[in-house]
């Protein structure tokens, strides 16, 4: 029996992938997995996971004929996972020794759905520690009750999917699978339904896993349209979250946050692209027009005064023939 699938999707990342999974059989069980998935790279990225699938215990590589993106990478290494447990790491991040044993040793001594983990942020040779932000350690509680309240840092707000481990009974239920084609915040969604519709889940630290800022293959380091799905996937949350029982509750925070990022984006814009900072405006634009207008002029006046004037003007541009 395989008690935990890990899945690892990997994009040109020949400079990153041999400490990954270094790290991975520095964590490798007889009955763990290891999901090596190849988002057809170019590079050599290819290569040194043909030879982790005959070297490392426990490698599954499968190759993309297409790049897809790194949500439909991961829900190509859900669709193969076999373990009862799941969870996720990036090809160019790493993992402590023993990590993934002692995350799992804390999953099933509280038997939840999910369990979210510190993690370690790497900058150069800079490491910081980032907290789960949610406030009791080692105690289940409802996932619902930890999306609120509006006006500070909560669970929905650091959605990294390898910050966690997760039950296959969430696989079944359909909550753990990404949105297919998303190319940037594709946790965004993925963590809100996780925290509307799980029935249970924990904080319970374990900074084992780091993180690689910086990697200048990372989206987050490009300014091409690719950014843009960020205003897909919040779109995705606005409208799921409208329709959830709990909508007047929980759309505050969603608005808030979804005005925060665009702020951020915004506010960054010269490391876009002349032609992809143009429509970022417009489609941002467009974006605060769909928001229930109501709950949005709450999010503006609870802000602080520049993100609100940035915001505010970008209400008021023509966004016609705009399509997203």
């Amino acid at each position: 029996m395989v008690k935990l699938s890990v899945v690892v999707p990997f994009y040109n990342v020949q400079t990153y992938a041999p400490d990954a999974i270094r790290s991975l059989r520095a964590n490798a069980r007889e009955d763990f997995e290891f999901i090596l998935v190849d988002d057809r790279s170019t590079d050599g990225t290819p290569e040194l996971l043909e030879r982790a699938e005959r070297e490392l215990p426990g490698a599954v590589y499968v190759r993309h004929e297409v790049n897809g993106g790194l949500a439909t990478a991961r829900n190509t290494g859900i669709d193969a996972a076999r373990g009862e447990y799941l969870t996720f790491m990036d090809g160019d991040d790493w993992l402590a020794p023993g990590h993934l044993g002692r995350v799992l040793a804390a999953i099933e001594a509280l038997s939840c759905d999910f369990v979210r983990i510190d993690h370690v942020q790497c900058t150069g040779t800079a490491r910081l520690v980032q907290r789960v932000p949610h406030g009791p350690q080692g105690e289940v509680t409802s996932p619902r009750a930890a999306i609120l309240p509006a006006d500070r840092s909560t669970s929905v707000d650091y959605p990294y999917a390898w910050a966690g481990m997760y039950h296959r009974r969430l696989v079944d239920r359909g909550l753990l699978h990404f949105t297919d084609g998303l190319r940037t915040a594709e946790d965004r969604p993925w963590i809100w339904r996780l925290h509307r519709e799980a029935e249970s889940f924990a904080a319970v630290g374990l900074p084992g896993i780091f993180y690689r800022r910086g990697v200048a293959t990372s989206l987050t380091q490009i300014g091409d349209v690719r950014q843009l799905d960020f205003i897909r996937a919040f779109d995705q949350v606005l409208t799921e979250t409208a329709q959830d029982p709990d909508a007047a509750l929980l759309l505050p925070k969603a608005v808030r946050t979804y005005c925060a990022i665009i702020s951020h984006h915004v506010g960054s814009i010269e490391r876009f692209e002349p032609a992809v900072a143009k429509k970022l405006r417009s489609m941002s634009a467009a974006a605060l027009k769909r928001m229930p207008q109501d709950v949005l002029d709450e999010a503006l006046d609870s802000m602080d005064v520049p993100r609100a004037v940035l915001l505010r003007r970008l209400r008021r541009r023509p966004v016609a023939g705009v399509a997203v």
